[in-house]
């Protein structure tokens, strides 16, 4: 029986979170301004920026968490 109270305020709790948040937040309640940052050509161009860099990286390496040593793995493969 209590059970259903307990669930009910968890969820009444969320709820209220999510609405102030959205109104603090998103709402700007406050006042302030979104940053320049956060404009769609911002993200293009920073994922683009992103995407150009060449991907270099050693070979693979597991690592023994008991001797914390590294060890190299190395192909097999011919």
């Amino acid at each position: 029986m209590s059970g259903i109270y307990i669930v009910g305020a968890v969820l009444g709790t969320f709820g209220l979170t999510y609405v102030l948040d959205k109104v603090v937040s998103d709402k700007k309640l406050f006042g302030g301004n979104t940053p320049v940052t956060i404009s769609k050509e911002w993200q293009e161009e920073t994922e683009k920026k992103l995407q150009a860099w060449p991907r270099t990286a050693a070979s693979p390496v597991v690592i023994n968490p008991i001797s914390r040593q590294n060890f190299i793995v190395k192909s097999t493969s011919k």
